[in-house]
């Protein structure tokens, strides 16, 4: 018989390839980690995702696992359910849908481009150094309002991340409590942190428009603990996350050949003659569209998330316990060669209607930001492949992320140059696919 801990040391050494190991290998629709003395089960097969994930609160919600990143994240949306979850969500939902944000394209495509010119002249840069607070000033412009964050505010955002995104993926399955010293050093870190972020929220606070997300949270009645928290969830969640994503858009611009020019000769396309993107014509720049799509399945920044059984109930004829764990691996259920054909390939002209992509979860616990996140992805990838020819500067990284509370792309050195008006000719059909 397989001892209580048996799983733990191999997760913890390599956790991407445990969820990839565990859960394509398996014959049964849940997998039983040994983790310690907590049941928990992993999610094996993609067609209990949708039920697992849209069963009411009262049989299957948001447990131990989420409710441990509370640690940062405090009660926010994130980590609560219930009525004042929908509350909040409700009132959340008109400032983080892609079509309201889609009212801030010009300026957002203006910060792209004034990002891409300072890389131009500073030479080489690291993907994702650059990506983090970029989708940091983008998501805080379609939330907050122009020009809300300095760039100090930025750098305190991104510090404070570094500070705390360690150990709060270290604490999220520990079993056995750290010593006194390391403790107390964590303690620390995560205070100040805290401090950095709340620092940046009284400005948020101060300069956000009325008809912002702040503006909504007020208008709820929340005090001023709860406005805090969720300015913190949007901040940290939402930068971190799509900045993840941004770099490997980047790194994919550079390294699949011609597929840069294909969505420049489709930025031209869609430009207006101000020389602007058409925010209505987005939607039908399918080049940009799929390669963000393509990233997301293969770098989901959310690698897992859990819910638990809030009674003793039956899924695929396991019987679970109430309070039983169920992990859900967007990184294994994107990587599943069952449901993607060359599953670990980039590949540009796949369907992503099955049930086996979540790169935001589904169902009404969804992340609200998805539309506003994808919105941004894209206008980069239009932005970058039409003014700058991308280059990768060094050994091509192995594209395998380091996976913490998101997954941290490696470090992925660009070089811009700007580029010559793309050629019509220049544009292919075909589907590209390399190795991820």
């Amino acid at each position: 018989m397989r001892h209580w801990f048996a799983d733990l040391l191999p997760f913890q050494r390599d956790p991407l390839g445990f969820l990839l190991e565990r859960g394509g290998n398996s014959t049964q629709p849940l997998v039983r980690l040994a983790f310690g003395p907590r049941r928990v089960w992993l999610v094996a097969d993609a067609d209990l995702v949708k039920p697992i994930l849209k069963a009411s609160e009262d049989h299957i919600d948001k447990g131990y696992f989420i409710h441990k990143l509370r640690l940062i994240f405090g009660h926010s949306s994130l980590t609560m359910s219930g009525e004042e979850h929908r509350r909040r969500r409700e009132a959340l939902h008109a400032t983080f849908a892609r079509g309201t944000a889609q009212q801030f394209v010009p300026q957002m495509c203006a910060v792209i481009r004034e990002m891409g010119g300072r890389l131009v002249k500073e030479g080489l840069f690291v993907a994702h150094e650059i990506t983090a607070p970029l989708t940091l000033r983008l998501i805080c412009m379609a939330m907050f309002g122009k020009d809300v964050l300095s760039s100090g505010d930025e750098n305190a955002i991104v510090n404070a991340v570094k500070l705390v995104e360690d150990d709060l993926a270290d604490e999220l399955f520990r079993v056995l409590p750290r010593t006194p010293w390391k403790a107390r050093a964590c303690k620390q870190r995560r205070q100040e942190a805290r401090s950095m972020l709340e620092f940046v929220v009284r400005r948020v606070r101060d300069r956000a428009t009325s008809d912002s997300a702040v503006g909504a949270l007020m208008g709820l009645g929340l005090g001023d603990e709860d406005i805090r928290d969720e300015i913190i969830t949007m901040l940290l969640a939402g930068h971190h996350t799509t900045g993840s994503a941004a770099a490997w858009v980047l790194y994919y611009l550079a390294t699949v050949p011609r597929l840069a020019e294909r969505i420049a000769v489709e930025a031209a396309s869609i430009t207006g003659a101000d020389g602007e993107l058409r925010p209505e014509a987005l939607s039908r720049a399918e080049h940009s569209q799929a390669l963000v799509r393509e990233v997301l399945r293969l770098f989901p920044s959310a690698h897992w998330f859990s819910r638990d059984a809030k009674i003793d109930l039956t899924i695929a004829g396991i019987k679970l316990r109430r309070g039983d764990s169920m992990i859900i691996s967007p990184w294994h259920l994107h990587r599943d060669p069952r449901w993607w054909p060359q599953a670990n390939d980039f590949h540009l002209d796949r369907s992503y209607g099955g049930r086996a992509y979540l790169p935001f979860g589904v169902g009404p616990r969804a992340c609200l930001g998805m539309g506003l996140a994808m919105l941004e992805l894209q206008l980069l990838a239009l932005e970058f492949s039409s003014a700058f020819s991308l280059n990768i500067r060094g050994p091509v990284p192995k594209p395998i992320p380091t996976p913490s509370v998101t997954l941290i792309p490696p470090r992925i050195l660009i070089e811009l140059q700007v580029r010559d008006a793309p050629a019509a000719s220049k544009a292919t059909q075909e589907g590209f696919r390399v190795p991820a």
